[in-house]
């Protein structure tokens, strides 16, 4: 299986890169400046350092939620545990809904706003829930 990196695909075209990672490659520069910012706070407590970089964390994650192949799979396309994939793909998920710029406005400011939405049966959660984020992101904060 082929193993995607950051250094094979980060002078692909706008449109390959959105193909290929599902965001634009600003808002993937914003998730990295994010991330290298949490991986900084986490460097000064110490400990073994991650075997990947941040760029290539990130694309585990979007590659797990865009195309929502298993913990194993994951793990053999990048040389790691599974378990390691667990970690890794829950930090970059974690660290990104903390920071707050990839979250969706709660109940009570939706029902406030004047904005009016449309409802989408959606059978996979998980994947679906992430491609709203960055359809509303792009649409209505670009």
């Amino acid at each position: 299986m082929m193993l995607m990196r950051f250094e094979q695909i980060k002078d692909e075209s706008p449109e390959g890169f959105r193909r290929l990672t599902g965001v634009k490659r600003t808002t993937f520069t914003v998730m990295t400046k994010i991330l290298k910012e949490a991986q900084f706070q986490l460097k000064a407590k110490g400990g073994k350092p991650n075997k990947l970089s941040i760029e290539d964390r990130l694309l585990m994650a979007l590659e797990y939620l865009r195309e929502y192949r298993t913990y194993f799979h994951i793990s053999r396309s990048y040389g790691l545990s599974e378990s390691a994939c667990y970690r890794n793909i829950r930090w970059v998920e974690d660290t990104l809904i903390k920071d707050g710029q990839f979250s969706l406005p709660g109940r009570k400011a939706l029902l406030k706003s004047d904005v009016k939405y449309e409802v989408l049966n959606i059978f996979m959660q998980k994947f679906c829930s992430w491609n709203l984020i960055k359809m509303i992101r792009e649409n209505y904060f670009s």
